[in-house]
């Protein structure tokens, strides 16, 4: 251990700058004593550069030290009469005011350091709040990438649930009708080939809605092809004909004569209609009515676009959620996922176009959606 170390720092630092005021002093007292023969009044510059450089780097107490040396020295050698500590009338002046400046000089380098210090500080402390601001940001944003992962697979395996549920159920009600018609005596054959056809046509449905969906959270580009709207919309009347008559709904068509083919998804814009039509099918089913009646219509817009509309005589939409209907695990169904518009939205916009809804004159809820007739323009 060294001679110093039984010392605590704070008397150790103590020492140092006191000792730093009296070399300081020191070495202004020589050259000045040099110099008092060549000037009328003390040259006493000196001893103010020794006492803010005491209170710079050794604070107030070191500078006060300082000034207390400095008056010393200077009323013993440099004020008349010389070698004495006695000052004269006509000194007295002169040095009050030398020690009011060394004061002041001392008050200003030692509040100039404190500033200073206080300012590097707290520059430091920002800086390491910054450090540790800019790793929590980052940790968060890793978390946010991870949950952002996480509910981008709970969306697509919510939507998948809810998009191959309509083909799987409809290939479970054909194949009890299938089973019906083998069974009966004698089997209806023709019948029951008919049902087949239809278990593999929704088989086969389910299948391309899984691609196209997965195909649709990857921003693939949508398989597309020439075909008649109309004609997609029939075959969906035809497919849900029995559900539509086990619910006592009737589906009023209103299709456009002169609707040219369009170049789209055919799978993913009739799943459009296919979400448009059961949201009606589950809205009227909540209200009494005589005649439960959903209309279905297209239309030739212009310029080069078409419309598809959905309406029903349900109970309508609250204007209060007419905005919210459309996020992602927004439902107003008691088993909902709240998943149809939102990725049949996503479908429509894919295709250039625009999907909205609004309250019809009926009372019931109004869908409708728009496409360009050519939408390879919308591949770019």
């Amino acid at each position: 251990m060294g001679s110093k170390a039984w010392l605590p720092v704070k008397t150790r630092a103590s020492i140092r700058n006191y000792g730093t005021a009296l070399l300081l002093v020191g070495f202004a007292f020589f050259p000045t004593l040099l110099l008092q023969h060549l000037f009328p009044y003390p040259f006493l510059f000196l001893f103010f550069g020794a006492v803010m450089t005491s209170a710079w780097f050794g604070g107030t107490a070191a500078g006060l030290f300082a000034v207390l040396l400095s008056t010393t020295v200077i009323a013993y050698f440099f004020v008349p009469p010389f070698y004495s500590w006695r000052i004269s009338t006509t000194a007295e002046a002169y040095f009050v005011a030398f020690v009011i400046c060394a004061l002041l000089a001392s008050w200003v380098s030692s509040s100039k350091k404190q500033s200073e210090d206080a300012l590097r500080t707290a520059r430091r402390e920002l800086e390491a709040r910054v450090s540790e601001r800019t790793a929590e940001l980052m940790k968060t944003q890793g978390e946010l990438t991870h949950l952002a992962r996480i509910l981008s697979m709970g969306e697509l395996t919510a939507s998948l649930a809810h998009e191959i549920n309509q083909p799987l159920t409809a290939v479970v009600t054909h194949g009890h009708a299938c089973v019906e018609w083998l069974s009966a005596n004698p089997p209806n054959h023709e019948k029951a080939l008919q049902t087949a056809h239809r278990i593999i046509q929704e088989g086969t449905r389910a299948g391309s809605v899984v691609d196209r969906i997965r195909a649709l959270f990857k921003k693939e580009p949508a398989v597309k092809s020439w075909f008649d709207m109309n004609d997609a919309i029939r075959e969906l009347t035809v497919l849900l004909r029995e559900e539509a008559a086990r619910r006592g709904v009737q589906m009023k068509l209103n299709l456009a004569p002169d609707l040219p083919p369009i170049c789209a998804d055919r799978v993913q814009l009739q799943q459009v209609v296919l979400n448009l039509i059961m949201n009606g099918f589950d809205a009227m089913a909540e209200v009494s009515c005589p005649a439960k009646e959903l209309q279905l219509s297209s239309q030739l817009l212009r310029p080069g676009s078409m419309a598809v509309r959905v309406a029903d005589c349900g109970a309508g939409i609250d204007s209060a959620i007419m905005d919210r209907i459309f996020e992602p695990f927004f439902t107003t169904k008691p088993h909902g996922v709240g998943m149809g518009l939102s990725i049949s939205r996503s479908i429509v916009e894919s295709h250039g176009g625009r999907l909205w809804a609004e309250q019809n004159s009926s009372g019931g809820a109004e869908f409708q959606f728009t496409v360009p007739l050519d939408t390879r323009e919308s591949d770019g």
